[in-house]
């Protein structure tokens, strides 16, 4: 696999449950073959929108195992591997296989909030311990601290193993900062579904998104017309995504997108806790804007 792989639309897949919380690979297999058929160009495995977080180790592995096998080599797999803990990011680098997997999404720590110098060393050793290439994620509403775009460049000029970051610290200042001074090699993707369009107008490669779960053939086309600088195609697919796509945020991820794929008919409508499924008001919001998407 190339660091090419990593452009175009990749999908950060969520993970469905059923009723009684276990995992519901019946689904997920559904919702993989319904993205790969619209034409997405890589998945994330085990990304924070498939609620890790809230998985033991043995769902984590089964999860990633099954994706590798239903994915089968038709598109590209990025697994998630972050942490707040450095050290125990390494010791999961050092211990997973990676057959069948193409590059890690590695968020920044969380909580601890390091200041930028421990988060140069933090990305270096999970640089150094991954084999294979790592993109960095920024996600400061999320983890209480931004990786400053000085931080990014410094990381991206060290690392030759890293190849990307996804960007979703909606500063367009700092994403143009980092995509006017970043090396050859080196990827900016977007990590907010509704700024992919203007960041891809910037200069960045693509996106890891949520919305392409529930939308994978209108997120895909839409990218591919931005890259290509068809915004007269472009155009009108991300301002018809775009009210569903901010709908599917206003209860936090993935509340929104499990809402939207149930009422596709794709999975169930079952989260974890902490997290909740979305209110009535918003489950009925997202289903009368798909009813006028899909018109």
């Amino acid at each position: 696999m190339t660091k090419s792989l990593f452009s175009g639309t990749g999908v950060a897949l969520v993970t469905p449950f059923r009723k009684q919380e276990t995992v519901d690979f019946s689904s997920l297999e559904n919702l993989i073959n319904k993205i790969i058929e619209g034409g997405v160009d890589y998945v994330v495995a085990l990304g924070t929108t498939s609620e890790a977080a809230t998985m033991t180790e043995r769902e984590r592995s089964a999860v990633k195992e099954f994706i590798v096998e239903t994915v089968a080599g038709r598109v590209p797999i990025m697994l998630g591997v972050g942490g707040n803990n450095t050290q125990s990011v390494v010791d999961a680098l050092n211990h997973t296989s990676f057959d069948g997997i193409s590059g890690i999404l590695s968020v920044a720590p969380y909580y601890n909030k390091p200041n930028q110098r421990g988060l140069l060393q933090h990305f270096h050793q999970i640089a150094e311990a991954s084999p294979v290439p790592v993109i960095i994620y920024n996600v400061p509403g999320r983890t209480g601290v931004n990786i400053a775009a000085d931080t990014t460049l410094q990381i991206a000029n060290d690392c030759a193993n890293v190849v990307a970051i996804k960007e979703a610290s909606g500063n367009i200042a700092q994403v143009m900062e980092i995509i006017r001074n970043k090396p050859e090699h080196f990827k900016v993707l977007s990590g907010d579904d509704a700024l992919t369009l203007p960041m891809i107008a910037l200069g960045a490669q693509g996106v890891i998104s949520v919305a392409a779960n529930a939308l994978p053939k209108a997120m895909s086309s839409m990218v591919r017309f931005a890259m290509k600088g068809d915004m007269k195609k472009a155009l009108p697919l991300h301002y018809k995504m775009l009210p569903l796509m901010n709908a599917m945020f206003e209860e936090g991820n993935p509340t929104g997108v499990k809402a939207l794929l149930e009422i596709e008919g794709v999975i169930t409508n079952h989260l974890r806790l902490p997290l909740v499924k979305a209110s009535k008001t918003l489950y009925n919001k997202i289903g009368g804007l798909y009813n006028e998407f899909v018109r």
